[in-house]
C-alpha cells in the first residue's frame, strides 16, 4: 500500500477529520493523561498528527513518500519517517502508539499484524497506550457485493469498485478521474488490498503485552464481525 497516485487527493477525499482527532484525545485523557509522546503507524498526510501535535510531541511512520511529502508540511514540527510499519525500529519509547484508518487492514496477512503488534510493544513505554481500528470481516464481505463508489470532490471524480480477492482479502480498486481541462481528464489508478480479520483472533493476539481498556463500535451496542468499523485501546505490559 503506497498510495503513490492517491496522495494528492487524499485530504479531500477523506474529508475533515476532527472527530476522529476528538476520539484520540478522549483515549488519552481517559487512559494516558500524562502522555507527552506518541507514534502514529501509517501516519499518511499527517492529518491526525496535525490535530494531536499542540498537546504532544508526534512522530510519524509511513511508506508512501508521496503522503510523506505532504505530512512533511501539514504537519511540520512532527518527526517523519519512511518505514514499512511491521519492520521498523527507533530505538526509542513511546507514551502512545496509533494505528488509524483501518490501516492495519491493508497489512494483507495475519503474519503481518502479528509484527505490528509487536513493533507497538517494543516502541511502547510500560503502561503506554495502544490505540488501533480495524474494518471488520463483516464489513469488508458486505462491501465486497455492493455496486461500485461514486463520489465526486472539487472538480474531479473517484469510482471505487471492491471485490473479494483471496480468502478474506479484498481488492479496493480506485480510479480517480482528475478533471485537467474543459473536457480532459488525467485517470489514476491504484489497487490496494485489505485483510479482514476475526475480533476474537485479535484479541488473542494481543494478551501476551497488552490488557484491552476499551473496544467501540461505530454504531451503539456491542462489538461483533459484522460491526461497521471497531476502535481499540490497550494498555501495554512492559
Amino acid at each position: 500500500m503506497n498510495y503513490a497516485k492517491f496522495a494528492a487527493f487524499y485530504d479531500e477525499i477523506m474529508g475533515d477529520r476532527t472527530d476522529e482527532i476528538e476520539q484520540l484525545r478522549d483515549y488519552v485523557t481517559r487512559y494516558m493523561p500524562t502522555a507527552s509522546s506518541l507514534l502514529e503507524l501509517g501516519c499518511g498526510t499527517g492529518a491526525l498528527l496535525t490535530g494531536l501535535a499542540g498537546d504532544l510531541s508526534v512522530t510519524g511512520i509511513d511508506q508512501s513518500p508521496e503522503m510523506l511529502a505532504i505530512a512533511a508540511k501539514t504537519v511540520p514540527n512532527a518527526t517523519l519517517v519512511s518505514g514499512d510499519i511491521t519492520k521498523f525500529s527507533l530505538g526509542t519509547r513511546f507514551d502512545v502508539v496509533i494505528c488509524m484508518f483501518d490501516t492495519l487492514n491493508h497489512v494483507a496477512d495475519f503474519e503481518g499484524w502479528l509484527e505490528v503488534f509487536d513493533r507497538a510493544h517494543e516502541h511502547l513505554v510500560e503502561g503506554g497506550l495502544f490505540v488501533f481500528d480495524v474494518n471488520t470481516v463483516g464489513r469488508l464481505r458486505a462491501l465486497g457485493r455492493q455496486h461500485p463508489y461514486v463520489q465526486e470532490f472539487g472538480p474531479h471524480t473517484l469510482i471505487m469498485n471492491i471485490t473479494p480477492a483471496a480468502g478474506e482479502v479484498v481488492l479496493w480498486e480506485v480510479k480517480i478521474f482528475e478533471h485537467l481541462a474543459e473536457d480532459l481528464f488525467k485517470l489514476h489508478h491504484e489497487k490496494i488490498f485489505q485483510l479482514g480479520v476475526p475480533l476474537d483472533v485479535i484479541r488473542s493476539a494481543l494478551t501476551r503485552n497488552f490488557d484491552l481498556l476499551d473496544e467501540t463500535d461505530t454504531e451503539p451496542g456491542p462489538t461483533s464481525d459484522d460491526s461497521d468499523r471497531v476502535y481499540f485501546a490497550y494498555r501495554h505490559r512492559g
